[in-house]
């Protein structure tokens, strides 16, 4: 007897111990970082720009906002104070938010916004991260102003599979209005047609030499010849995608999205709203008699307006006054350039950063993404197509915010009335996706989501529609990076295209434009329990209802499931 319950007692020890360890073994690696804070006083601020002064929303009355600068394993502490009549939120694009699903941000989604006179603390770790992100406003079009770079530097000790930078610089690509974006938007919505256009490019907030009253509101960088810059690309305009070239340069695409890439030469590239692309910049050896255009200008297949200007920043290797050279860029709808750049991005996929692709599925999923149009209400006038007004949808859905965030209602079985999970895997009805459109245009409108169980491994495939025109939509999944696995032109066929998916080396990235006329596929695990937004990063087609929401249910260990929110979470 005593012998059993000796082996009985030894036995629920390994049990405890074995469970102990894997706990552990499983758990993200604890911070050996340190916690940094930023405090962020969100106030309007008088800014002037092609001889405009505007009141705009600001980050401690500067614009764009400031840096913001960590190491892998680090936390960051944003107390955020909202002193504009707008309610706003924040969003952390690229971070995963590990065990921090209620910072991510995106209004009516992981929380209330945060109301005028109200505060907010956000408090997450970076785990498991390093490379190029950004933040964001996320609630309307706010983020027009309200923006900044996140750096996260790589742990202590460990540098970059790279050579050592001699300097690195934030680039950051805007777009200025010179009316209200507010106004904007709102006028949009409510007669259902285009809204008006921005008026200029920015680069780091200023609109450079190319534009009227702007030759001293120009980005200028200073560099010494033989170095190597590190260029930290981010692309934070509201509805662009952007062609990118240096005069007489080349550069080395090193990181997207970050995420370490093969290197890539280059002399232009393409970069979608809400990407980032780290590019190592060679200086000539002897200090030039001329100083250098680094320029960007617009990537659009649309049928509506577009702002088709061109901005510019200046390369300069001395202080003086010398002829400046222009880059040649593509032009406006040059889809093969697009392309070419785009399918050249190969992960690492290196012994100390693999790319860990899903090569199992659980469950796949057929999106299609595109416009649309909705009737216009009885007794109005709309100016969208055919009198009608203009919609956007994934797989005939247009989304609708609810009233409450979808996290809360998750989170506290608060289900109904507030969002359903029919949200449909594939479209209830297929068509000649990229041929002539159906006849009726008219969407859906609803807050539908998909349930996955944690851990579920999942590929999608997001088709492009001709419906009110072909162009690319620029899709960013929160919470998670994925594998572009595929990518192709006109329908989608699964017998032929996912023969030659790419599951050795495809690019990680959190954001990626679904091509013109045409098809991309992802895959990734759904190993962070939350509810998370994916939608297009043109922020007229997100207002237009272009995105939907993954719920993610929990695992079975205590670092698998979803916290309790935190006491100082807004409320609606």
């Amino acid at each position: 007897m005593g012998r059993a319950l000796c082996i009985s007692h030894l036995t629920s020890q390994i049990l405890f111990y074995t469970f102990a360890f894997l706990v552990l073994a499983l758990s993200p690696v604890q911070s050996a970082g340190v916690t940094r804070h930023y405090k962020f006083n969100v106030r309007l601020e008088n800014v002037t720009r092609l001889c405009k002064t505007r009141s705009i929303p600001t980050i401690n009355g500067k614009f764009p906002g400031p840096k913001i600068v960590a190491r892998e394993g680090d936390r960051i502490v944003v107390h955020v104070i909202n002193h504009l009549k707008h309610n706003v939120t924040f969003h952390w694009h690229g971070v995963r938010q590990l065990q921090s699903q209620w910072a991510d941000g995106p209004a009516y989604v992981t929380q209330c916004p945060i109301q005028s006179g109200h505060s907010y603390v956000y408090n997450f770790t970076i785990t498991g991260q390093r490379g190029t992100l950004w933040w964001h406003a996320h609630l309307s079009w706010l983020r027009v102003h309200l923006y900044g770079p996140l750096i996260i530097l790589p742990k202590q000790g460990a540098g970059y599979p790279f050579p050592q930078p001699y300097k690195e610089v934030p680039i950051m690509f805007g777009e200025w209005f010179n009316s209200d974006p507010e106004a904007v938007i709102m006028q949009a919505l409510r007669t259902g047609g285009g809204p008006n256009i921005s008026d200029a490019y920015t680069i780091n907030g200023l609109s450079g030499p190319l534009y009227n009253c702007s030759a001293k509101d120009t980005f200028k960088l200073n560099v010494k010849p033989s170095r190597t810059y590190l260029l930290r690309l981010i692309n934070a305009a509201l509805n662009t995608e952007l062609f990118f070239s240096i005069a007489n340069h080349s550069f080395t695409v090193v990181e997207t999205d970050a995420s370490y890439v093969k290197p890539i030469s280059s002399n232009t590239l393409l970069i979608s709203p809400g990407q980032t692309i780290n590019i190592l910049l060679s200086t000539h050896q002897k200090t030039p008699n001329s100083s250098f255009l680094m320029a960007a200008s617009p990537y659009t297949t649309t049928i509506g307006t577009f702002d088709n200007t061109t901005v510019a920043a200046i390369l300069k290797y001395t202080a003086e006054n010398l002829p400046v050279i222009k880059p040649t860029l593509p032009g406006f709808n040059d889809t093969a350039a697009a392309t070419k750049f785009n399918t050249k991005l190969r992960s690492l996929a290196s012994w100390s950063y693999p790319a860990r692709v899903p090569t199992k599925v659980d469950r796949r999923f057929f999106f299609t993404v595109g416009l649309g149009t909705s009737p216009c209400p009885k007794n109005a006038t709309c100016q969208g197509p055919n009198g009608t007004k203009f919609s956007a949808s994934i797989n005939n859905v247009s989304y609708v915010p609810p009233s409450i965030a979808l996290l809360q209602a998750h989170y506290y079985r608060l289900l109904k009335g507030v969002f359903t999970v029919d949200f449909p895997g594939a479209p209830l009805i297929p068509f000649n996706y990229t041929g002539t459109p159906p006849n009726n245009t008219f969407v859906s409108h609803g807050t539908k989501v998909i349930k996955l169980r944690f851990n579920t491994s999942v590929e999608l495939v997001m088709q492009a529609t001709s419906i009110q025109g072909v162009e690319s939509h620029p899709l960013h999944l929160h919470g998670y990076n994925f594998f572009v696995v595929g990518q192709g032109f006109g329908n989608y066929d699964p017998n032929k295209d996912r023969a030659r998916f790419n599951l050795i080396d495809p690019n990680e990235r959190n954001t990626v434009s679904v091509p013109s006329g045409g098809w991309v596929a992802i895959r990734f695990l759904a190993d962070n329990p939350g509810v998370w937004l994916m939608h297009c990063h043109l922020d007229v087609h997100l207002s237009w209802g272009l995105s939907m929401a993954w719920v993610v249910e929990d695992g079975p260990l205590p670092n698998q499931k979803l916290r309790p929110p935190p006491l100082d979470l807004p409320k609606c």
